[in-house]
């Protein structure tokens, strides 16, 4: 069971989050005799193991601070990082388009800092299964450190492989991929591979350059369900009294999803009856909705 996920009194080896009166959030690990020191003054943590979860504590100097433990969106983000996170607002989209629950066998690769490697374990459950990849020694190193400070301990169905997932998975018959890298394009072939059919990737990109090279390679390969991409963003309002307005900032754009199902051996899809853009595909495109172009054009139009 995770420490962060514990009800009742706070106790030794809990996660915490300290919030100041300013509203800036501080996430430690109770030990019976350390301190946790700020320029508001200390903070025995003896003085917080015991007391309920929501508990209010001064400080030294008779600073006030709110106590809780961590939800796993504030422990996101502020987690030591190596590689960019996932954040909150795309790692619960991606648990909701692969369709994920207890028992669900799962393979990520990039594992950056192993934020979403957190979210996926705990839509998983202890039944499922989830074999992460990454590159990096040391990004791996971090993410893993990560994860056993959310979960007090390293999930005993989360397998974790330093190197590349287009050489080195050889999982069969999962549920979901999730991927999360520069070229995803390059582990297709072997996510197609691994998935069983009807099985589900989302792949996590950054750019547009990106997105579309992944979908273009993922068609022609014929292995794949139409692809589906989106983005979410999300606004927070302030509210003081009758000023309820939206925020000027808010979370915009962080990368797009690009959702896909594995289609059955031999499976053909039809074609698609909705016509590409004019030049969408570049001149020397000749498949389903070209323009007729030289000879074949029709006078009068253009070819």
């Amino acid at each position: 069971m995770s420490q962060a996920r514990r009800r009742g009194p706070f106790e030794a080896g809990d996660l915490v989050q300290l919030t100041d009166p300013k509203g800036k959030l501080h996430t430690i690990t109770l030990t019976p005799g350390k301190v946790f020191h700020t320029h508001r003054g200390q903070l025995p943590h003896d003085d917080i193991i015991g007391t309920p979860d929501g508990s209010v504590i001064a400080s030294s100097n008779g600073s006030s601070y709110l106590v809780l433990r961590p939800l796993l969106d504030d422990f996101v983000l502020s987690m030591p990082r190596g590689a960019a996170v996932v954040y909150p607002k795309d790692a619960a989209r991606i648990v909701g388009l692969a369709n994920l629950h207890p028992g669900s066998r799962v393979v990520e690769a990039g594992v950056g800092s192993g934020a979403l490697s957190c979210s996926l374990l705990r839509a998983i459950g202890d039944d499922g299964v989830l074999h992460s990849f990454e590159r990096r020694d040391d990004f791996a190193d971090i993410a893993q450190k990560n994860v056993e400070q959310w979960f007090g301990m390293r999930p005993a169905h989360w397998t974790v492989t330093v190197g590349d997932l287009a050489h080195e998975l050889s999982d069969r018959d999962v549920d979901a991929v999730i991927l999360d890298m520069l070229a995803p394009w390059d582990c297709l072939e072997a996510s197609a591979a691994a998935l069983a059919p009807g099985g589900v990737i989302v792949i996590y990109v950054a750019t547009a350059t990106q997105m579309s090279k992944t979908v273009e390679t993922a068609r022609v390969m014929g292995v794949w369900t139409e692809p589906r991409a989106e983005e979410s963003m999300v606004r927070t309002w302030h509210l003081e009294g009758l000023s309820v307005r939206p925020d000027h900032r808010m979370n915009g754009h962080t990368g797009f999803l690009v959702t896909m199902r594995r289609l059955a051996p031999g499976t053909v899809l039809p074609v698609r009856r909705r016509r590409p853009a004019p030049g969408a595909y570049g001149e020397d495109y000749t498949g389903p909705g070209a323009e007729p172009r030289g000879e074949d054009a029709q006078p009068g139009l253009e070819s």
